[in-house]
């Protein structure tokens, strides 16, 4: 996938205010309309101004573009960094886009903003009409899962300068982490989205959990996975190791002639639930360095007394 200079595609810099936007996508849309304009290529050009302006003239989603496209060039090949979108407040209420909606954009918008959809934007309201609601993903740890917590999260929105220029404005707001929660999950946080019209109730915010990148294990629904380092011998003769878990070190029973990536289940020690989810460590067996005369020496004997092909299954 290539990067896409937004930018570039409605003749502007990074530094043009939103008024310069919207002029620059109606100049061009005028030019490039399939209804006004029958020749070849216009009708791709179009799209691509389309997609430029649903970004750019949208202050959240260019504030997060904004951020995730510094040094990148176009047509390098780009992908976004897992999570890049935690922390930016979105309008709306999360939603998916339906496959039309996914079916108008590139695969390049639809990979930053596909999951980033809110509802529809207000339009005419009533005098009283209840502020919208609003929508973020944050990353928590995953401990915080087992126990339970209070944190102070920051949120990204956007704020339009006097000149028209887009600037982030950080908020920090005081979230109880239930124990037990997913991947997925959303916690509501009544009143915390935009504010209503006169005295009417302020919208609500919708946080969107996720994990954050956790040095032992990764998650799956409520199961963890661990990699568990293992020499040859304790694959190949089995034994009890010892293996971290969330609750603490426990010793795991290896069956003897483990292969490479055989899973073995932990019950009951995921994440927190009903029922609980469990975990699974997985063996990846590590050989030792032939670094010194005793080690080569001993995988030379292993090699002369071992009747051992790893190859057999292809046939060679």
């Amino acid at each position: 996938m290539q990067y896409k200079d937004y930018y570039a595609a409605l003749g502007l810099t990074r530094d043009a205010t939103q008024d310069d936007i919207k002029r620059a996508y109606r100049k061009l849309a005028r030019t490039y309309h399939p209804d006004l304009n029958k020749e070849k290529g216009a009708e791709a050009r179009f799209k691509e101004i389309s997609e430029a302006n649903e970004v750019l003239s949208d202050p959240e989603k260019r504030l997060a573009y904004d951020q995730l496209g510094k040094g990148h060039k176009p047509g390098e090949e780009f992908r976004p960094p897992p999570d890049w979108d935690a922390g930016y407040e979105f309008s709306g209420a999360p939603r998916q886009a339906s496959p039309e909606e996914a079916a108008a954009f590139s695969e390049f918008f639809e990979s930053l903003f596909g999951r980033a959809r809110g509802g529809e934007r207000a339009g005419r309201q009533d005098f009283h009409a209840r502020g919208q609601d609003h929508h973020a993903k944050v990353l928590i740890d995953l401990e915080d899962a087992f126990t339970g917590a209070v944190r102070a999260l920051q949120l990204r929105m956007p704020r339009l300068t006097p000149g028209g220029h887009v600037i982030a404005e950080q908020r920090t707001l005081n979230v109880t982490i239930p124990k037990g929660v997913r991947a997925g999950q959303l916690i509501r946080l009544k009143g915390q989205g935009a504010a209503g019209l006169d005295e009417a109730a302020a919208g609500d915010l919708y946080l969107e959990i996720e994990f954050a990148s956790h040095r032992l294990y990764h998650v799956e629904g409520r199961d963890l996975y661990l990699n568990l380092p293992v020499a040859p011998w304790e694959a190949a003769l089995g034994g009890k190791v010892k293996a971290p878990t969330p609750h603490g070190v426990v010793d795991v029973t290896i069956p003897a002639n483990s292969a490479q990536g055989r899973k073995l289940r932990l019950k009951g020690r995921g994440l927190p639930a009903s029922p609980p989810g469990d975990l699974y460590v997985v063996l990846h067996i590590v050989l030792p360095p032939a670094g010194d005369d005793k080690a080569k020496k001993l995988y030379r004997t292993m090699a002369a007394e071992l009747a051992f092909n790893p190859r057999a299954g292809l046939g060679v």
